[in-house]
């Protein structure tokens, strides 16, 4: 897939994106959703280990293609990494899906009722290597859990300037302003950062695109004036804590939102399955979030 080819398919096309970006913290509870216990690894090295073979599992089943997983957001390690004798996104790439890469490191303790991201001093590194191996874009998480206006427009305000250190690599940035499900002032929340997101829009550069990851919002359709936005290139929901149940039916009463979704994606799968029957449940859970994707309420 050609750079042109992938703008092609993030603009149009008909699918979601998968997250496979589980990082160092939450590796351990990836595992353990998997059915991999606390003590089966003896090191780092031994758990990124067995979170590679999940995802390169994941990666070579057969229902894990273009036709309906349009993109794949890649953990930094899983990007360096090899699936079936090639580098994974180059292995991405000849199953038709564009490769994404993950690369905040974290988030900041809670001020003014949001989480910035923590400092990336070797971004430019990592955004050169990223490019090289072929990646198309990247992405970049905070999370909101009050409807603080300060808090929330200086989330925006890194995730637009991180933005901008994406695009001179020639990568497209998906900003991922997350706002917690569970926060008592959601809806008040999610206003707030349709606001400050729509002025940070307003000030990109006539050629920019970027893309949204967002929590589903509280009220159905909030979110449309940021997919109909000139620069945004496509907004993806992530599941947030809900059950893919749950997720893929707030997700078919957004219209214009797909889904990029990683623990609903992945809830049902276990290392100790078959593969015919690990592919038989991946395949009815991409299923399942194709449909919430494409076909809305």
């Amino acid at each position: 897939m050609q750079d042109s080819d992938m703008m092609t398919q993030m603009a149009s096309g008909k699918g979601f994106i998968a997250a496979l970006d589980q990082s160092g913290g939450s590796t351990p509870k990836a595992l353990k959703g998997y059915g991999i216990e606390e003590g089966a690894w003896s090191s780092d090295e031994e758990m990124f280990g067995l979170i590679h073979k999940m995802r390169e599992r994941i990666i070579t089943s057969p229902a894990f293609t273009g036709d309906k997983v349009i993109g794949a957001i890649l953990f930094e390690r899983t990007m360096d990494g090899e699936v079936g004798g090639k580098p994974t996104p180059q292995a991405l790439k000849d199953r038709g899906v564009v490769p994404f890469v993950k690369i905040d490191k974290g988030l900041e303790a809670e001020a003014d009722g949001v989480q910035l991201m923590k400092p990336m001093p070797e971004l430019d590194a990592l955004l050169a290597r990223a490019k090289g191996l072929g990646v198309f874009g990247t992405k970049e998480r905070s999370v909101i859990n009050l409807a603080n206006r300060e808090g929330i427009a200086a989330v925006v305000a890194q995730q637009f300037e991180v933005a901008r250190q994406v695009r001179a690599h020639g990568l497209v940035p998906i900003i991922e302003p997350e706002v917690n499900i569970k926060s008592p002032e959601r809806a008040e929340a999610d206003a707030i950062l349709l606001d400050e997101l729509k002025k940070g829009l307003d000030a990109l550069p006539g050629d920019a695109r970027v893309m949204l990851k967002l929590s589903l919002p509280a009220e159905c359709g909030l979110f449309d004036p940021l997919v109909a936005h000139p620069h945004v290139l496509r907004v993806v929901a992530l599941s947030g804590g809900y059950s893919r149940s749950e997720a893929c039916a707030e997700l078919a009463r957004n219209h214009g939102i797909i889904a990029s979704f990683s623990r609903a994606l992945l809830e049902d799968l276990r290392a100790q399955m078959s593969d015919a029957e690990f592919d038989r449940t991946l395949g009815e859970a991409i299923d399942e979030i194709y449909e919430a994707s494409v076909a809305k309420a």
